[in-house]
């Protein structure tokens, strides 16, 4: 066990890092663009927070949380999702008294979750995020969607679909819970225990159930659509014209509740449609009363988050990888002991140059040198010691054509990075 990962967590490899930081620019650029600033949040948080932000009837909090008590008996949650920390942080840091919309995105933030392994969802996984608070407009929604399917889009994706929904406010929530619970009424007991409980606390709860015959009786529940204010109607109606404006593929889906309870009005799914059917990327939407429900002022705000993980398996089932850069521009290579030094302090002067630079750290002999030169994909092998050396040049060797060249040993660093 001691040299074994956790049930549910993976390690990030050296030869992987490259296409973390590839997503990762691709994902900065485009929250940039859009005025978005990074945050960073702890990863954990008081378990409070997620049990009056998250919900206590969502199955992240009854099945899925890390939560354990410190030395100081306080209970604390690693973080099984990202926009109640940043809601924490947007009030006790008193982002509400400045300049509003607050945009700030977040990536690489490690998310926890005590739940079967499965594809792209592992019980430690990494999500990107965005979450807008102080906007509420449905060009708020709008422009979350955009950006997001900008990104994915840089990274060569296709067949992305928007399937979107609203699930109301709570002006007329409860119009549409009567209705639910009327329709269920004589089904409740063949369903699950967390159903039978969901119907008296949270039926809109119920239609997220993954239980197959849960699933079976909800079907054809009535449609929350039906029962909207006037209000969430015409929010709704104007996302759907904001989407079309962008020619953005969507689909309206009245299933979609998400696992949440802070949602109000927007939800919404990125899906991928092609390969692998209905993989749902991304889900957010518009949380417009959470701030003031862990005890901030009442301001409009929505978001979402995308695992980075998920991401990765469809650039590979896609067979959209980049290739792995050279970690090596010039090895440098030294011709016996005594050049050990000036070999050395040659590749410094190239790393200082900005330029990607390795040297010997093993004592190898000339040949070695050049094999592992060769093993790590180095464009060029710089020779210093010898004949030339003596001479006041460094001879520099082009892996891929073999030609060489003499360089002065005073200028070889500036004129090695200016050939680059």
């Amino acid at each position: 066990m001691l040299t074994q990962a956790p049930k549910g967590t993976r390690d990030m490899l050296p030869q992987d890092a490259y296409l973390w930081h590839w997503i990762e620019q691709k994902e900065r650029e485009a929250a940039a663009r859009a005025g978005y600033r990074e945050i960073r949040t702890p990863v954990f948080e008081h378990t409070e927070l997620f049990l009056r932000g998250v919900g206590d009837t969502t199955d992240i909090v009854q099945k899925e949380m890390y939560t354990f008590k410190d030395k100081g008996d306080r209970s604390i949650t690693l973080k099984p999702e990202g926009t109640a920390g940043a809601v924490r942080s947007f009030i006790e840091n008193h982002l509400f008294a400045e300049t509003l919309p607050c945009k700030v995105y977040y990536l690489n933030a490690p998310i926890f979750r005590y739940e079967n392994p499965q594809s792209g969802r592992l019980r430690e996984h990494h999500q990107f995020g965005m979450e807008c608070f102080g906007g509420k407009e449905p060009t708020v929604e709008a422009e979350l969607i955009s950006t997001l399917m900008g990104m994915l889009t840089s990274l060569g994706l296709k067949n992305l679909s928007v399937h979107i929904n609203s699930i109301g406010c709570p002006n007329c929530r409860p119009k549409y819970h009567a209705a639910l619970k009327q329709y269920l009424g004589d089904n409740i007991h063949c369903m699950c225990a967390t159903c039978r409980e969901r119907f008296e606390k949270n039926p809109l709860r119920i239609l997220d159930c993954k239980e197959e015959k849960c699933r079976d009786i909800v079907k054809d529940a009535p449609v929350i659509l039906d029962c909207l204010c006037d209000e969430c109607r015409e929010h709704f109606n104007q996302l759907q014209a904001l989407l079309t404006a962008q020619k953005i593929p969507f689909e309206i889906d009245p299933h979609i509740v998400r696992g949440l309870d802070y949602y109000t009005k927007t939800v919404f799914e990125i899906i991928m449609q092609s390969g692998r059917e209905g993989l749902a990327l991304c889900g957010g939407g518009r949380y417009d009363g959470l701030v003031e429900q862990l005890g901030g002022p009442a301001t409009p705000a929505a978001g979402f988050g995308i695992g980075a993980e998920r991401i990765l398996i469809e650039l590979r089932n896609q067979n959209l990888l980049p290739p792995e850069p050279s970690t090596t521009d010039v090895y440098v290579a030294n011709l016996g002991a005594d050049m050990k030094i000036p070999a050395f302090s040659f590749a410094q002067a190239l790393r200082a140059l900005n330029v990607k630079a390795d040297s010997d750290l093993n004592g190898r002999s000339l040949k070695a040198q050049f094999k592992y030169a060769d093993k790590i994909g180095a464009r060029y092998v710089a020779l210093v010691g010898g004949d030339e050396y003596a001479r006041g040049v460094i001879k520099l060797r082009d892996m891929a054509t073999k030609e060489e060249k003499e360089l002065p040993v005073d200028t070889a660093a500036q004129a090695v990075a200016d050939m680059l």
